[in-house]
């Protein structure tokens, strides 16, 4: 019998390409996501559904939590993957009881659900460097807390939650964190992809707060085989940090962009002020997941970002019929 990986916020950027990391490496999955599946230029484990390996079901962890915990008991699968969770910085701001509600409420709800069941093996948790705020050094996985907005509260929140829940009941969780995530099949409003694509169809870009912010970029499929490496060898109740060893300003990033597409950058973009709590910088130190996970990104920025404008100009005529920027749901 084939080992179960049940994937929540399966439909996510990282979440669709952990599932064809999955898949090729020989797992049963079964994905959730609040919304229905998107167009299959967006799931990369499309081509492997040759396979009956994997299956989708559509729910909410709000509103369809005991159907959620029925699939679960049904399900019993050994690992659970968590991508799920409210995204969005600075839409936080706007209604900040959702992001706590999804990120945090729900979420204990659940951990109260599966700390009682006996099939779980292990919980890996995908976190963010958000919970850090701003720092002008390399985060380690031993950092403090300092949240910055209502999105960064929620996740350090469920965090030290499931903190507790490891101290007191041996909660099998294991918590991850990421640099910028990028590369084919990413949401459309994200920088990468929203900057091909502007460029490709004659539109101006706002930059916000002139591109200043400092940020890593890893490539979509370095995520896939950074959770499947978490989920064979991290160690139950430690953090791994995952990045690139490339730093670069949004400025700078956009510039490669341009000068790879040929545009005059100072005709492209328009200069607008910053998001509110935007950290200028979060910057990983990855080296415990690279020593104890035996873990490596594979593909450059450089090389990421040519996958990721072919990938656009290869769907461009569908891309062209989807909405470009972000639509939030409650």
């Amino acid at each position: 019998m084939l080992e179960k990986i049940f994937v929540l916020g399966a439909n996510s950027f990282a979440g669709s390409q952990f599932i064809a990391s999955a898949l090729e490496a020989g797992y049963s999955v079964v994905g959730i996501n609040r919304s229905a599946e998107p167009s299959d230029i967006f799931l990369p484990y499309r081509e492997l559904l040759a396979k009956p390996d994997y299956e989708f079901h559509q729910l909410d962890i709000n509103r369809d939590f005991s159907a959620l915990c029925d699939l679960l008991d049904e399900t019993k699968p050994e690992f659970i993957v968590d991508f799920a969770g409210q995204g969005m910085v600075a839409e936080s701001w706007q209604d900040p009881l959702q992001w706590y509600q999804t990120n945090f409420i729900s979420k204990v709800k659940l951990h109260e659900f599966l700390r009682q069941q006996t099939w779980l093996q292990r919980y890996v948790r995908i976190s963010t460097p958000e919970v850090y705020g701003s720092s002008e050094s390399l985060i380690e996985e031993n950092n403090h807390y300092l949240p910055s907005t209502p999105y960064a509260v929620s996740h350090a929140a469920i965090d030290m939650s499931l903190r507790t829940y490891f101290n007191q009941y041996n909660f099998p969780i294991i918590f991850t964190r990421y640099s910028n995530f990028y590369g084919p099949g990413q949401q459309l409003y994200r920088i990468i992809p929203r900057t091909i694509i502007y460029a490709l169809t004659g539109q101006k870009l706002q930059l916000h707060g002139g591109g200043k912010a400092i940020r890593a970029f890893i490539y979509g499929a370095d995520v896939g085989s950074a959770v499947l490496a978490t989920l064979r060898k991290g160690v139950i109740g430690e953090s791994y940090h995952f990045s690139a060893s490339e730093f670069v300003s949004i400025k700078a990033l956009v510039e490669m962009i341009c000068d790879k597409m040929h545009i005059q950058f100072d005709d492209f973009v328009e200069m607008v002020p910053d998001r509110p709590g935007k950290d200028l910088r979060y910057l990983m130190d990855d080296s415990k997941a690279k020593q104890q996970l035996a873990w490596q990104p594979e593909t450059t920025l450089s090389s990421g970002i040519d996958a990721t404008i072919e990938w656009v100009s290869k769907n461009l005529e569908e891309i062209k019929k989807l909405p470009l920027n972000y639509i939030h749901k409650d």
